[in-house]
């Protein structure tokens, strides 16, 4: 695995899609496999910080406080001042409401939209250093918190879900990125669709999905396919867990999903050293 930090961002136009469960969970099993992971909340509804602050909460048998919140880290231009640790290899940048104050503050910075658009990715710099993976949870808009995320990451997932306005957000979310690409000059890259099951089995998935890789190729989606398990929602609730059966379940489809992840990652950065095709990765 090439040793300089990877900046991932997780997106589709459709909400509800399992971008955060997703993100968060790759996350979570990277940090298991020994690599070092922060995981950037960007969505004002502070989803993937309320799983981690649980989760953390559980481990620790803490409840964790704040003295400042993400914005108040940007405005004093220091991220490094709310990384949170989570577990062992995990950290967090955390987001609140006043996230969504966001797009005002850059209005106010700066007149030029380039340098809105490339702020957060200055800010993240100093941090590269310490993580071999930058994860970046975004809304399900167009927005400028988008465009900077974008701007931020060399390689986006999209997470799809097995259903046709998902399968539009997601289309609808490549053909974005190429304008940002052409807009910004941005240099970045998709490294794959990640299909989430609506429904396990159901023949309107099985569609779908064979729709996807007619639309953006087979070798382009993820060959291991995240299925619904009811233990997923449960997290929401309690952060992730690790206690029973069905736990470690969840937490094995996703050790292959991260592990499928890494070999996406090692053949799209070292594609000289990569000898075995990407299909080969996972048994699915």
């Amino acid at each position: 695995m090439n040793h300089s930090c990877q900046v991932i961002t997780f997106g589709n136009f459709k909400g509800g899609t399992g971008k955060t469960t997703n993100s968060t969970m790759i996350a979570y099993c990277l940090a298991k496999m020994g690599y070092k992971v922060l995981v950037s909340d960007q969505d004002p509804q502070a989803n993937a910080t309320s799983l981690f602050l649980r989760t953390k909460a559980l481990i620790e048998d803490d409840i964790v406080s704040y003295e400042k919140t993400l914005m108040s880290a940007i405005q004093d231009e220091d991220l490094s001042s709310i990384v949170t640790p989570i577990k062992e290899n995990l950290y967090l940048l955390p987001s609140f409401s006043d996230f969504a104050q966001y797009p005002k503050l850059l209005e106010k910075k700066f007149p030029k939209e380039i340098d809105r658009v490339q702020f957060f990715s200055k800010l993240l710099e100093p941090l590269k250093g310490d993580y071999d993976f930058i994860f970046i949870d975004v809304p399900p808009t167009i927005s400028i918190i988008t465009d900077s995320a974008l701007y931020a990451s060399n390689f986006v997932v999209v997470v799809l879900q097995t259903q046709e306005r998902s399968l539009q957000g997601a289309e609808g979310f490549t053909t974005y990125l190429q304008t940002l690409i052409d807009d910004y000059d941005a240099d970045l890259d998709i490294l794959g669709i990640l299909p989430v099951l609506w429904k396990n089995g159901a023949a309107v998935d099985i569609q779908t999905l064979d729709t996807a890789k007619e639309i953006f190729g087979e070798h382009n989606i993820f060959q291991k396919v995240v299925k619904q398990m009811e233990r997923l929602k449960r997290f929401d609730m309690t952060g992730i867990t690790e206690n029973d059966m069905h736990d470690k379940n969840v937490i094995e489809s996703y050790i292959q999903v991260a592990t499928e992840f890494v070999h996406r990652l090692d053949a799209a950065t070292n594609p000289s050293n990569s000898t075995e095709t990407i299909g080969e990765v996972v048994d699915v």
